[in-house]
């Protein structure tokens, strides 16, 4: 089965969330700057709704009868706005630490620590 040379379908789409997701994770894994970490953060966000709306829509599977219907929407509309607020928090606590250390290394965070 070659994906590149069938019609766009589940498929397709729930690789292209896997890579979202997979590329969200190493962004965090790999990244010192906090920035980067929540640029990550948003992509397997992203790449968590990517697989929502792939299940949820119905021309996309193979047995029309068991799509999630617009549960899957819902969830990605949600984790669109938990991402939002997420992102005004996250930039908030860098700012924050930015004034404070002049720096956004997260390896430099050491008097964060409980």
């Amino acid at each position: 089965m070659n994906l590149l040379f069938e019609p766009v379908g589940l498929a397709h789409y729930l690789v292209v969330g896997a890579i979202l997701f997979v590329t969200g994770v190493v962004c965090m894994a790999t990244k010192r700057n906090a920035v980067g970490i929540l640029m990550g953060i948003e992509l397997v966000l992203n790449g968590a709704n990517m697989n929502f709306i792939a299940f949820a829509t119905p021309g996309l599977r193979a047995d029309e009868g068991l799509s999630l219907g617009l549960d899957g929407h819902m969830v990605a509309l949600f984790v669109i706005v938990l991402a939002a607020a997420e992102a005004a928090v996250g930039l908030a606590i860098v700012l924050s630490f930015y004034y404070n250390h002049l720096t956004v290394d997260v390896d430099e965070a050491e008097e964060l620590k409980g």
